[in-house]
C-alpha cells in the first residue's frame, strides 16, 4: 500500500505517518529499490489503531500501548486500556458529585462539606479528591488554594473548605478549561453564585461522555489489529463464551 492511501483512509497527513514510524509505534517498514516505503495490510491496521486510540485516549496511551502490542504483551496492553476506562469512570463520578453539590443551597452545601475532622494532611486530601499530591501542590503554586502551614514542621493542612475547592478545581480542570476559568468558577462559588460553576460541571460531564464514545469507537481498530498480530495459541484467539462458558 502507498503511504498516501493509508493517510487518506486514516484522515492524517503522510508526515504524521512518518512521525509514528520514527516513534517506533509501527513495525519496521521495508523500502523498495527506489526508496519508497512498502506498507502492508498489517501496517495499515497499526496506523488505524494509532489514529483511533489517539482520538479516544490521547497520544500518551498510544505510545505506551503500541510497543506492548509489538512485544506481544497483549493482555498487559489491554489492562492499560482498562485502567484508563476506570479513571474516566472516576472522573464522571466526581463531576456528578460537583453537580449535586451545586444544586444545594448555602446551608446544605456547608453541611454536606463538614466532616469529623477540622484539618487534613495532603495525602488524605489526595485520597478524598482522587488526585495526585503533585496536582494539589501545583494548584497551591497557582494560588488556587491556600492551605494552612505548620510553622515548625512545614506540613500543609487542609480544611473542609479547601477540599471543596479542590473538588471543584479537579472537575473543571478535567474538561481542559484554562486556569483563568477555574479561578472564575472558584470566585463565583465563594460569592454563592453557583450557576456558572454548575454550567461548567455539566459541560465537563458532556466532555467525559464524548471521551467515552470516542474510546468505544476506537476499540474495533484495536480488535482488528490484535486479531492480525496474535497467533492461534494466544489468549486473544481463544473463543470466549463469558460466564456461559463456565456455568453451562
Amino acid at each position: 500500500m502507498k503511504g498516501i492511501e493509508i493517510a487518506r483512509a486514516c484522515h492524517v497527513s503522510t508526515s504524521t505517518l512518518k512521525h509514528y514510524e520514527e516513534w517506533g509505534l509501527v513495525p519496521e517498514v521495508k523500502r523498495a529499490a527506489n526508496g519508497y516505503r512498502q506498507y502492508s495490510v498489517l501496517h495499515f491496521a497499526y496506523f488505524k489503531c494509532i489514529v483511533n486510540l489517539n482520538i479516544g485516549f490521547g497520544m500518551k496511551l498510544v505510545r505506551e500501548f503500541m510497543p506492548l502490542v509489538q512485544a506481544g504483551e497483549i493482555v498487559k496492553g489491554l489492562w492499560l486500556i482498562n485502567e484508563q476506562h476506570a479513571r474516566l469512570q472516576e472522573d464522571r463520578a466526581a463531576a456528578e458529585h460537583i453537580v449535586q453539590l451545586l444544586d444545594l443551597d448555602e446551608v446544605e452545601w456547608f453541611s454536606k462539606s463538614r466532616t469529623k475532622k477540622s484539618c487534613y494532611k495532603i495525602g488524605e486530601v489526595a485520597g478524598i479528591a482522587r488526585v495526585a499530591t503533585s496536582a494539589i501542590r501545583h494548584w497551591e503554586k497557582e494560588e488556587l488554594i491556600s492551605p494552612l502551614r505548620d510553622q515548625e514542621s512545614g506540613y500543609r493542612y487542609y480544611t473542609p473548605e479547601d477540599i471543596k475547592r479542590i473538588l471543584i478545581i479537579r472537575t473543571v480542570s478535567k474538561a481542559a478549561w484554562s486556569l483563568a476559568v477555574v479561578r472564575e468558577v472558584l470566585a463565583e462559588t465563594e460569592n454563592n453564585h453557583f450557576k456558572r460553576a454548575k454550567e461548567l460541571a455539566q459541560k465537563t460531564l458532556h466532555y467525559i461522555d464524548e471521551s467515552l464514545v470516542a474510546r468505544a469507537k476506537a476499540m474495533p481498530a484495536v480488535n482488528e489489529l490484535l486479531s492480525l498480530v496474535t497467533t492461534e495459541d494466544s489468549l486473544w484467539q481463544i473463543p470466549q463464551l463469558g460466564s456461559y462458558g463456565y456455568y453451562r
